[in-house]
Protein backbone atom coordinates (compact mmCIF):
# COMPACT_ATOMS: atom_id res chain seq x y z
CA UNK A 1 0.00 0.00 0.00
CA UNK A 2 1.43 3.42 -0.92
CA UNK A 3 2.26 5.88 1.84
CA UNK A 4 -0.08 8.80 2.39
CA UNK A 5 2.73 11.08 1.15
CA UNK A 6 2.73 9.19 -2.17
CA UNK A 7 -1.05 9.45 -2.36
CA UNK A 8 -1.05 13.25 -2.20
CA UNK A 9 2.04 14.04 -4.30
CA UNK A 10 1.61 15.94 -7.53
CA UNK A 11 2.88 14.37 -10.74
CA UNK A 12 5.18 16.32 -13.08
CA UNK A 13 2.23 17.30 -15.29
CA UNK A 14 0.16 18.30 -12.25
CA UNK A 15 3.05 20.48 -11.06
CA UNK A 16 3.20 22.23 -14.45
CA UNK A 17 -0.57 22.74 -14.54
CA UNK A 18 -0.67 23.99 -10.95
CA UNK A 19 2.13 26.51 -11.51
CA UNK A 20 0.50 27.78 -14.69
CA UNK A 21 -2.81 28.26 -12.84
CA UNK A 22 -1.37 30.24 -9.91
CA UNK A 23 -0.51 33.92 -9.83
CA UNK A 24 1.44 34.44 -6.60
CA UNK A 25 4.64 32.74 -5.51
CA UNK A 26 6.31 33.21 -2.13
CA UNK A 27 10.05 33.45 -2.71
CA UNK A 28 12.35 32.96 0.26
CA UNK A 29 15.93 34.16 0.22
CA UNK A 30 18.50 33.84 3.00
CA UNK A 31 18.93 37.19 4.71
CA UNK A 32 22.32 38.51 5.82
CA UNK A 33 21.22 38.20 9.46
CA UNK A 34 20.43 34.48 9.05
CA UNK A 35 16.66 34.90 8.99
CA UNK A 36 14.61 33.78 5.98
CA UNK A 37 13.33 36.67 3.86
CA UNK A 38 9.93 35.67 2.36
CA UNK A 39 8.24 37.85 -0.26
CA UNK A 40 5.10 37.35 -2.38
CA UNK A 41 5.72 37.83 -6.10
CA UNK A 42 3.78 37.39 -9.33
CA UNK A 43 5.56 34.94 -11.60
CA UNK A 44 5.64 33.00 -14.85
CA UNK A 45 7.07 29.62 -15.82
CA UNK A 46 8.92 28.55 -18.96
CA UNK A 47 8.68 25.22 -20.78
CA UNK A 48 11.74 23.90 -18.91
CA UNK A 49 10.04 24.54 -15.53
CA UNK A 50 12.13 27.57 -14.54
CA UNK A 51 10.21 30.28 -12.69
CA UNK A 52 10.66 34.03 -13.23
CA UNK A 53 9.86 37.19 -11.27
CA UNK A 54 10.97 40.77 -11.70
CA UNK A 55 11.88 43.11 -8.92
CA UNK A 56 13.62 46.41 -8.40
CA UNK A 57 17.39 46.23 -8.71
CA UNK A 58 17.95 47.57 -5.20
CA UNK A 59 15.49 45.19 -3.47
CA UNK A 60 16.82 43.29 -0.46
CA UNK A 61 16.02 39.94 -2.11
CA UNK A 62 18.39 40.81 -4.99
CA UNK A 63 21.26 41.39 -2.56
CA UNK A 64 20.33 38.19 -0.72
CA UNK A 65 20.32 36.06 -3.90
CA UNK A 66 23.61 37.56 -5.10
CA UNK A 67 25.17 36.60 -1.78
CA UNK A 68 23.50 33.15 -1.57
CA UNK A 69 21.64 31.79 -4.60
CA UNK A 70 19.73 29.13 -2.67
CA UNK A 71 15.97 29.76 -2.79
CA UNK A 72 12.86 28.15 -1.41
CA UNK A 73 9.63 28.87 -3.27
CA UNK A 74 6.06 28.23 -2.11
CA UNK A 75 2.78 28.15 -3.99
CA UNK A 76 -0.32 27.12 -2.04
CA UNK A 77 -4.09 27.14 -2.27
CA UNK A 78 -7.18 25.85 -0.50
CA UNK A 79 -9.51 27.24 2.13
CA UNK A 80 -10.26 23.98 3.98
CA UNK A 81 -8.00 21.11 4.99
CA UNK A 82 -9.55 18.78 2.41
CA UNK A 83 -8.71 21.31 -0.32
CA UNK A 84 -5.13 22.13 0.66
CA UNK A 85 -2.77 21.98 -2.27
CA UNK A 86 0.74 23.26 -2.53
CA UNK A 87 4.23 23.02 -3.81
CA UNK A 88 7.59 23.81 -2.23
CA UNK A 89 10.40 24.20 -4.72
CA UNK A 90 14.06 24.15 -3.74
CA UNK A 91 15.85 26.13 -6.43
CA UNK A 92 18.94 27.99 -7.53
CA UNK A 93 18.36 31.72 -8.05
CA UNK A 94 20.00 33.78 -10.74
CA UNK A 95 19.81 37.58 -10.98
CA UNK A 96 19.67 38.66 -14.62
CA UNK A 97 20.25 42.32 -15.46
CA UNK A 98 18.77 42.55 -18.95
CA UNK A 99 16.25 45.16 -20.03
CA UNK A 100 14.82 42.93 -22.79
CA UNK A 101 14.52 39.90 -20.49
CA UNK A 102 12.77 42.02 -17.83
CA UNK A 103 10.33 43.44 -20.40
CA UNK A 104 9.56 39.99 -21.75
CA UNK A 105 8.95 38.61 -18.26
CA UNK A 106 6.74 41.55 -17.26
CA UNK A 107 4.55 40.93 -20.31
CA UNK A 108 4.43 37.17 -19.66
CA UNK A 109 3.60 37.66 -15.97
CA UNK A 110 0.88 40.22 -16.69
CA UNK A 111 -0.75 38.09 -19.39
CA UNK A 112 -0.53 34.79 -17.52
CA UNK A 113 -3.66 32.74 -17.88
CA UNK A 114 -5.31 34.82 -20.57
CA UNK A 115 -5.15 35.23 -24.31
CA UNK A 116 -3.73 38.52 -25.55
CA UNK A 117 -3.42 39.48 -29.21
CA UNK A 118 -0.33 41.17 -30.67
CA UNK A 119 -1.86 44.63 -30.29
CA UNK A 120 -2.57 43.96 -26.60
CA UNK A 121 0.98 42.69 -26.07
CA UNK A 122 2.40 45.83 -27.65
CA UNK A 123 0.28 48.08 -25.42
CA UNK A 124 1.31 46.14 -22.34
CA UNK A 125 4.97 46.29 -23.36
CA UNK A 126 4.70 50.06 -23.72
CA UNK A 127 3.12 50.27 -20.27
CA UNK A 128 5.75 48.16 -18.46
CA UNK A 129 8.85 49.35 -20.32
CA UNK A 130 9.45 52.52 -18.26
CA UNK A 131 9.90 50.56 -15.02
CA UNK A 132 12.02 47.84 -16.67
CA UNK A 133 15.10 50.05 -16.56
CA UNK A 134 14.98 49.90 -12.75
CA UNK A 135 14.38 46.14 -12.55
CA UNK A 136 16.17 42.82 -12.77
CA UNK A 137 14.88 39.37 -13.59
CA UNK A 138 14.98 36.62 -10.97
CA UNK A 139 15.28 33.18 -12.54
CA UNK A 140 14.69 30.12 -10.35
CA UNK A 141 15.93 26.76 -11.59
CA UNK A 142 14.28 23.98 -9.57
CA UNK A 143 16.39 21.33 -7.87
CA UNK A 144 13.58 19.41 -6.15
CA UNK A 145 9.91 19.60 -5.20
CA UNK A 146 7.71 18.73 -2.23
CA UNK A 147 4.03 18.72 -3.14
CA UNK A 148 0.64 17.89 -1.67
CA UNK A 149 -2.97 17.78 -2.79
CA UNK A 150 -5.30 16.79 0.02
CA UNK A 151 -8.24 16.49 -2.37
CA UNK A 152 -6.64 13.24 -3.55
CA UNK A 153 -7.55 11.72 -0.18
CA UNK A 154 -11.26 12.00 -0.91
CA UNK A 155 -12.08 13.38 2.53
CA UNK A 156 -10.26 10.57 4.41
CA UNK A 157 -7.37 11.52 6.66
Amino acid sequence: MPSRRELIQLSDSEIRDYLNAQKTLIIVSNGKDGFPHPMPMWFCVDDAGCLYCTTFTKAQKVYNFKRDPKATLLVESGEEYAQLKGLVIYADAEVIDSYDAVCDALVRINTKGREVDEEGRKKLLAAVSPTATKRVLLKFTPRSYVSWDHSKLGGRY
